[in-house]
């Protein structure tokens, strides 16, 4: 997507908007996996979430001191969010809705460090980028260990019928 069209504050808040809903995700995702270390792994990235937001908050403050920091109800730049949709969804669509999400956070942040010229704030805004790049891949490794497991957990029909 061009994200040029935005502008930083705009961006700014879908930053933060963004960060907030994903720290929700993973927090809601943790609380329903027995999985100790997925359990930790997901409540780490809730806290790396966290992190990001407070950042984009400073940064709005720094650049916008006049303006109060309301977040909108909608996004003003679309990115897709990580639903939950349906109750019986497999743990691995989940985890590849969010690796879907990081990419695109590591795109929408190389985008945005574009922005500015100041070394400081380019340099933060691609390090989180290339954070959010980390997030896809520990995402990722979690999903195969998880996919490897989902087949067993599944009820097949007349599985069980026989002589």
């Amino acid at each position: 997507m061009d994200y040029k069209k935005y502008s930083v504050e705009d961006s700014l808040l879908t930053a933060i908007k963004s960060e907030i809903e994903a720290k929700k995700v993973y927090e809601q995702v943790a609380a329903k996996v027995d999985n100790m270390m997925l359990k930790d792994r997901l409540l780490f990235l809730a806290r790396e979430e966290l992190k990001h937001r407070k950042y984009f908050e400073s940064l709005f403050k720094k650049l916008f001191p006049d303006k109060e920091l309301v977040l909108p109800e909608k996004s003003p730049v679309p990115l897709p969010e990580i639903k939950i949709d349906k109750e019986n969804i497999l743990l691995s669509e989940i985890l590849t809705k969010a690796m879907e999400a990081e990419m695109i956070a590591f795109d929408f942040y190389m985008s945005l460090s574009k922005k500015f010229d100041d070394d400081e704030t380019r340099k933060m805004l691609e390090y989180i980028a290339y954070m959010e790049k980390g997030h896809y891949n520990l995402l990722e490794l979690e999903r195969k260990v998880v996919e490897s497991s989902e087949d067993y957990e599944i009820d097949w029909p007349m599985t069980h019928v026989g002589p």
